[in-house]
């Protein structure tokens, strides 16, 4: 029995999306905090568990018979240690054999406000709890530009505050797709790995890209850290939000992100999603 948490997120679930085309649904658990957002996976015949990060007891019970656990990590501004080791705890007394851990990508020493500490301390708990361990130092999102960006097709420009750093964007559905070929496969056991796509990109890339695509020019202009807040609180984004996203350009700048491995094109067999496929499929659909 494999079980995901975090099944009603984007990652959880597009995994058990993933190993349902290889995996019985009878052999697949789902945790998560409300089993009404879950119908879909009830349906498709998954055992969905409830419980919470913080709730010890409901997590040791949700975790009975289950040979692996893919802990997906808990979101930024909350008690993430607290949370990560409550399910590490769990998982060891309820007879979990190996756990999965997704962190985020480190290729620099760079600290990532509400990311890189509680990663690094979940990844020394989870090494120190006698539990089989494979950590999966997950790339950026694709996805996640339309929060550094916006969802839409910028007029002229593009300000952000990541000078000429680049970064090896990965798409969430590749990304979910190597997860679930990595907690079907073995020889995993006590490894590392970072997933990301192929190539790295800086957000001058982006820029000429989508003014090959959108046949005018756009171009990108790197802003201050100050400014760039500044900007998302004006349009509404409460302002730790607004640093939180900007220290993604930060992260960018110093590298963090910057490193590409081909792990992922190897267990998809085949390349991960490029920057130009992303952009048209995403901000100009049905062109």
């Amino acid at each position: 029995m494999i079980l995901v948490t975090g099944a009603t997120g984007g990652l959880g679930h597009e995994t058990i999306d993933c190993l349902l085309t290889t995996t019985p649904a009878t052999e697949i658990a789902a945790l998560v905090r409300d089993v009404s957002k879950a119908k879909d996976l009830v349906q498709r015949g998954v055992d969905v568990r409830q419980a919470d990060y913080f709730d010890y007891l409901a997590l040791v019970q949700a975790f009975r018979g289950v040979e692996k656990v893919l802990l997906v990590s808990a979101v930024a501004f909350t008690d993430r240690v607290s949370q990560h080791r409550n399910v590490i705890d769990a998982a060891k007394e309820a007879g979990v054999k190996h756990l999965f851990y997704t962190s985020i990508q480190r290729n620099s020493n760079f600290v990532l406000p509400e990311v890189t500490e509680s990663d690094l301390a979940t990844e020394a708990y989870l090494k120190a709890s006698g539990l089989v361990y494979t950590i999966l130092h997950n790339g950026f999102y694709f996805e996640g530009l339309a929060y550094l960006i916006g969802s839409e097709v910028p007029d002229a420009e593009i300000r952000f505050p990541a000078g000429e750093g680049k970064i090896a964007f990965v798409k969430r559905t590749d990304l979910a797709a190597a997860t679930a070929a990595l907690l079907t496969s073995e020889g995993h056991d006590n490894q590392a790995y970072t997933l990301t796509g192929s190539e790295a990109y800086s957000f001058r890339d982006i820029a000429r890209e989508l003014s090959t695509l959108a046949g005018r020019p756009i171009v990108y202009k790197s802003s201050e850290l100050a400014p760039y807040i500044a900007q998302k609180v004006a349009a509404g984004i409460p302002e730790v939000v607004a640093n939180f996203l900007a220290q993604w350009g930060a992260a960018a700048q110093h590298g963090i992100l910057a490193g590409t491995h081909d792990t992922v094109e190897r267990l998809l067999g085949r390349k991960p999603t490029s920057l130009r496929e992303y952009l048209k499929t995403t901000y100009f659909p049905g062109a």
